[in-house]
């Protein structure tokens, strides 16, 4: 099966997060790979205490806020090779693609590259692709779609982003 999480709300890697935790729960293998994320995060810290859970980023430390560098563009090439590489040993239950999308917003790779991967995976393999901006070509691939609206964030109020809430 394949989910996509899209949209401009809040909540999309959290979503996936909270797939992952469910899964590992019932004993699956999950691999995440975060693409644009290069610093660390405090999911990362918390999946590393799980056992059955791996994740990599692929990523610099600062968010692509304008042009891509070529930096930018290797590292989410390296990560689509790692998701390759992942669905060919058919070691994992779940493989989470998280912002994806956005790899692809930025033309780090393409619709198409990502639809072939998506494509290979194996019968009973849970594909998990989020971010924002998802492709229409990506979504006609989901068999689970969802946007994530949003209605009011806090951001707006001036609030950053919070340790261990967004990041």
């Amino acid at each position: 099966m394949i989910h996509v999480y899209t949209g401009a709300g809040k909540g999309k890697t959290t979503a996936a997060l909270g797939l992952a935790l469910r899964a590992a729960g019932a004993e699956k293998k999950i691999y995440i790979c975060q693409f644009v994320k290069g610093r660390e995060y405090c999911e990362q810290k918390s999946l590393k205490k799980f056992g059955n859970i791996k994740c990599e980023h692929f990523g610099r430390k600062c968010f692509i806020k304008s042009v891509p560098t070529r930096a930018d563009i290797e590292l989410a090439k390296k990560g689509l090779k790692r998701i390759k590489q992942a669905l060919a040993r058919d070691k994992f239950d779940v493989i989470i693609l998280d912002e994806i999308n956005i790899a692809v917003h930025f033309g780090l790779i393409t619709a198409d590259e990502v639809a072939k991967v998506i494509k290979s995976a194996k019968q009973g393999t849970e594909l998990v692709l989020t971010g924002r901006n998802a492709r229409p070509q990506l979504l006609r691939l989901a068999d689970l779609v969802t946007e994530m609206k949003e209605v009011k964030h806090y951001y707006n109020k001036g609030i950053k982003a919070r340790r261990g809430i967004e990041f």
